[in-house]
């Protein structure tokens, strides 16, 4: 029989939210895991909170609604809260009961500030990996390194001569840039100072952005660190000789670090051999016009390793896919270095947690 149609629901639920997510949804392997992490982090939040004053956002919250963004590809915070508003499964996800109110977009935004200035994300992160279930996942002695192009939100009409003010008009405006040399040494972006002209490879245009680097390890291809840097020739070498010296810190053996041609300098190899990081680097022997001495020789090409270390780091690029195709990272909405980095932090934490369930499973 036909049943029966009203137009409205009642006006009270009584409907838990646990038994409205389907019992096999990715979320609820994910959900546990970061309750314990956020648990463990209960000092520093306290540390970075003043005792007195209104009551602002839960980082707890926070952090778990930051999470979302990269995970289901929210483009900005605007929108988090909209989603936060309806979208029973966020809400259960972030702790909001369904009668809560949702925060307004700029007060969460003031908020988030303060996971960045107490450096938060970073601390998130270190407690994510050294979790009882996902530390087993790592590998402590071989790792992958590389960068890639984060691309800022700012235009090339930005940017201008270093004397000229935000609101100048003259010859220099970038409105008519055609034709006139442009370098990072006399001109800036009067949008966001702190991103750079920058062209990640040979036949590609020049763009205003940042750079942005992983380590992950060998075993699964999880991140185990990560950074933004200013754009320049150097960034990617220097941002990885910092990252794996301090995971050599951690370890009492050698370790090893994949990296492509572009990390091949004599240089970086001996700073690498210098603090006991095997440099596992593609050989970069030029082309057949221009041929070019490569650092690496045989004492580290004779080795099974190095042939094991070369496959693997290409994993190294599964991050960037993820976090541009799916995450918020091909573009930043974010301006300043430190705001950037922090998105991509995020980004790269996402990526985690999304393997993790069917890592932890098999």
């Amino acid at each position: 029989m036909r049943g029966g149609y009203e137009d409205q629901g009642s006006l009270f639920s009584y409907v838990d939210p646990e038994d409205r997510i389907p019992r096999k949804h990715p979320l609820r392997k994910i959900r546990p895991v970061v309750r314990e992490v956020l648990s463990s982090l209960n000092d520093d939040f306290e540390a970075a909170y003043s005792r007195e004053g209104r009551p602002s956002v839960p980082p707890e919250m926070l952090l778990s609604a930051l999470l979302l963004r990269p995970l289901y590809g929210v483009r900005s915070e605007r929108q988090l809260m909209e989603q936060l508003n309806y979208n029973l499964l966020f809400r259960w996800f972030v702790g909001l009961a369904p009668d809560d109110p949702v925060w307004v977009a700029e007060t969460f935004g003031k908020n988030r500030e303060r996971l960045e200035t107490h450096d938060l994300i970073r601390k998130f992160m270190t407690g994510l990996l050294m979790h009882e279930e996902v530390k087993p996942l790592l590998s402590s002695d071989h790792f992958s390194v590389d960068g890639t192009l984060v691309e800022a939100w700012a235009s090339h009409k930005s940017f201008r001569p270093k004397e000229d003010g935000p609101g100048d008009k003259d010859s220099h405006d970038g409105s008519d840039f055609r034709g006139k040399p442009r370098k990072n040494d006399t001109h800036e972006s009067k949008t966001d100072p702190d991103a750079r002209l920058y062209r990640k490879a040979d036949g590609q245009e020049a763009r205003l952005g940042y750079l942005g680097h992983v380590l992950i390890e060998n075993r699964n291809g999880l991140v185990v660190d990560g950074c933004v840097t200013h754009a320049t020739g150097t960034a990617e070498r220097e941002a990885a000789e910092t990252m794996a010296k301090e995971q050599r810190s951690r370890s009492a053996r050698r370790i090893t670090l994949g990296a492509d041609k572009g990390y091949d300098t004599k240089a970086h190899v001996a700073a690498l051999r210098e603090a006991r990081i095997t440099p596992h680097v593609a050989q970069n022997i030029g082309t057949e016009k221009r041929r070019r001495s490569s650092a690496i020789d045989a004492r580290t090409t004779r080795h099974e390793g190095y042939g094991m270390s070369q496959t693997r780091r290409k994993m190294v690029e599964c991050p960037f896919g993820w976090g541009k195709q799916h995450g918020t990272i091909r573009k930043t909405k974010h301006r300043s270095r430190r705001r950037v980095e922090a998105e991509f932090l995020i980004n790269m934490i996402g990526y985690n947690l999304m393997r993790l369930p069917r890592l932890m499973a098999s």
